[in-house]
């Protein structure tokens, strides 16, 4: 048993599309349409359970995935304290800047 570890989520994008991992630090990998990792997990992967789809555009994905960060988050989720990365069929990942962060936490809370 390891007292301590870390859990990394990996995103990329190859000849099938979109993919998602998940690395637990027993060296155990599954692969993931849509999850969550940390506190209150197990909330968060079933609010994601419930709105995902495979058809699911960026934007949606993106305010879904606000959503589901904000049950969980403690204290007020701003631009300077959350980041978004998002990779797409370019296969080329990017970071939003803070305000493109703004403008969809903004729409998220409409």
């Amino acid at each position: 048993v390891r007292p301590f570890g870390v859990s990394l989520l990996i995103a990329g994008y190859d000849d099938d599309g979109p993919q998602l991992y998940q690395a637990d630090p027993s060296g155990a990998f599954f692969g993931w349409k849509a999850t969550a990792i940390g506190q209150d997990f197990v909330n968060a992967k079933t609010f994601l359970e419930k709105r995902y789809n495979d058809d699911i555009e960026l934007e949606d994905a993106i305010h879904t995935a606000l959503q589901t960060m904000r049950e969980g988050f403690e204290g007020e989720m701003n631009e300077n304290n959350i980041e978004i990365g998002i990779i797409d069929s370019s296969r080329k990942f990017r970071i939003l800047t803070p305000s493109e962060v703004r403008d969809y936490l903004d729409e998220a809370a409409d």
